[in-house]
């Protein structure tokens, strides 16, 4: 609830869409009845299935493999941050500690989005820090 909070405080005009796990949002984005999002932010250690299934998964579907994929997480493991990167997320994201980097970090993942959906994925910027 304190991502949607941070979201919605960003005054930024966005359609969002909570899930409780892994398989929640898979059968989600397997529904033909949505547009499929803009971004989707993974937590690694969602319940149920975790945030790299759900990557790998991703990555591996015809109608989804396109889609810009965020980590958000609280471990900073450089294991995390290289496993995540080489299966194919756009962009990294360490939990901050404080609720106004939160929603900093969140405005500027949002107004950036292009900028990670591409092929040529940049290990340099990969992992985005305020």
């Amino acid at each position: 609830m304190i991502f949607k909070d941070a979201l919605e405080e960003s005054k930024m005009t966005i359609q969002i869409t909570m899930v409780t796990d892994g398989i929640e949002l898979m059968e989600y984005l397997h529904r033909d009845d949505i547009e499929l999002p803009s971004i989707v932010f993974l937590d690694l250690n969602m319940p149920r299935k975790g945030g790299i299934e759900c990557l790998q998964e991703i990555r591996g579907d015809k109608k989804l493999k396109d889609l810009t994929i965020s980590i958000y997480s609280t471990s900073a493991s450089e294991a995390d941050i290289e496993d995540t990167f080489i299966k194919g997320a756009n962009i990294y994201i360490i939990k901050p500690n404080e609720y106004p980097q939160l929603v900093k970090i969140l405005q500027e993942v949002i107004t950036i989005n292009l900028q990670y959906h591409n092929s040529n994925l940049n290990r340099e910027n990969f992992v985005l820090k305020i």
